[in-house]
């Protein structure tokens, strides 16, 4: 027997729009990011690096565990991305810092 359920997410969970032509390097996340989540301290995937404004580098790939201080992070600086799937949206100025980065809005979750 089957069973048929819905789930309610309060963000879509895919951000990338494609992976093609997506590059990422490796940054050291500060512990200051994160944000806490039980007993946890974690930066959520989609974060913008390191700030979001005119120094903005890219964005984070994976979340990242930093309850017991800093650490590395995968950090996209190309590709396409979904802006309304990001936690938080870049501001005009993160947009225009990163440069290599291709930002398009997501109608809906396509399966």
């Amino acid at each position: 027997m089957s069973h048929i359920y819905t789930e309610t997410y309060s963000k879509m969970p895919q951000f990338l729009a494609s992976e093609v032509g997506m590059r990422t390097v490796t940054r050291q996340i500060p512990e200051s990011m994160g944000i806490q989540d039980g007993c946890k301290k974690i930066v959520p995937a989609g974060t913008v690096f390191p700030v979001n404004g005119s120094t903005a580098e890219g964005v984070l790939f994976e979340p990242v565990d930093v309850t017991h201080g800093d650490h590395e992070g995968a950090v996209i600086v190309a590709g396409y991305l979904y802006e309304n799937r990001l936690p938080v949206a870049p501001v005009a100025a993160a947009k225009t810092a990163m440069k290599n980065l291709n930002f398009e809005t997501a109608e809906g979750m396509v399966r």
